[in-house]
């Protein structure tokens, strides 16, 4: 087992054990994993990410990673800015609108809607600002247009039923990539937590290259 320990943050409407697939996979791969729970409709947002700084502060390993899905992509990389000193680690969002999701705005602009994302309306509805973040960031996009955002209409372009991938591509981030697979699929996609641990490992969803051993010519005798 590495010295390594993923978080995984959970999305808006759900619960930590939707990720628990996910969480075994990383297993697999090696990593340590935690899951971390919050309230992301009807709790305090200034308090979960208090919450989760303090959960990334209290991890034994060498290095800690954050596996966020969709506003939990979010969620974690606010908290990052919060930490008194950058995380010895890496970040990997799944489908998370980190330039601000359509179907958010959709649903707050509706009379007796707004209620329906709680606390995450805000964030969910601006996405992140333009930055460079202190730790390297990767993003996996989901293109099967399955979900929420179709019978909205709220999308132009591939998009993975709830997220558009335009809503993915922040500059902040040192990687982006695509599987085909819908909003929640990116949770229980094995492709997608293959490119995750290959992210948190080396920094790239690009499997690295193998050096071949070079062959020297024999000496004429």
């Amino acid at each position: 087992m590495r010295d390594e320990t993923v978080i995984l943050i959970h999305g808006v409407w759900m619960r930590a054990f939707s990720l628990l697939l996910l969480r075994r996979r990383l297993r697999e791969a090696g990593f340590r994993t935690e899951l971390f729970d919050y309230a992301s409709v009807f709790g305090r947002d200034e308090r979960s990410l208090e919450r989760l700084g303090q959960c990334i502060r209290a991890q034994p390993a060498s290095r800690v990673h954050l596996v966020g899905h969709s506003l939990g992509g979010l969620v974690a990389l606010r908290a990052l800015e919060r930490l008194p000193v950058a995380l010895n680690g890496r970040v990997v969002c799944l489908g998370s609108p980190l330039n601000g999701s359509a179907v958010a705005q959709r649903l707050t602009r509706r009379d007796g809607r707004a209620q329906l994302l709680g606390c995450s309306a805000d964030i969910l509805c601006r996405g992140l600002p333009d930055r460079t973040p202190s730790a390297e960031v990767g993003v996996i996009a989901g293109t099967r247009a399955v979900g929420l955002g179709q019978l909205l209409g709220a999308f132009d372009g591939p998009n993975d039923g709830t997220v558009s991938v335009a809503e993915t591509r922040w500059s902040g981030a040192a990687g982006h990539c695509e599987v085909y697979v819908s909003h929640t699929g990116l949770t229980f996609s094995t492709n997608a937590a293959t490119l995750a641990a290959r992210f948190l490992r080396c920094g790239s969803f690009t499997e690295p290259a193998v050096e071949r051993p070079i062959k020297l010519a024999a000496r004429a005798q």
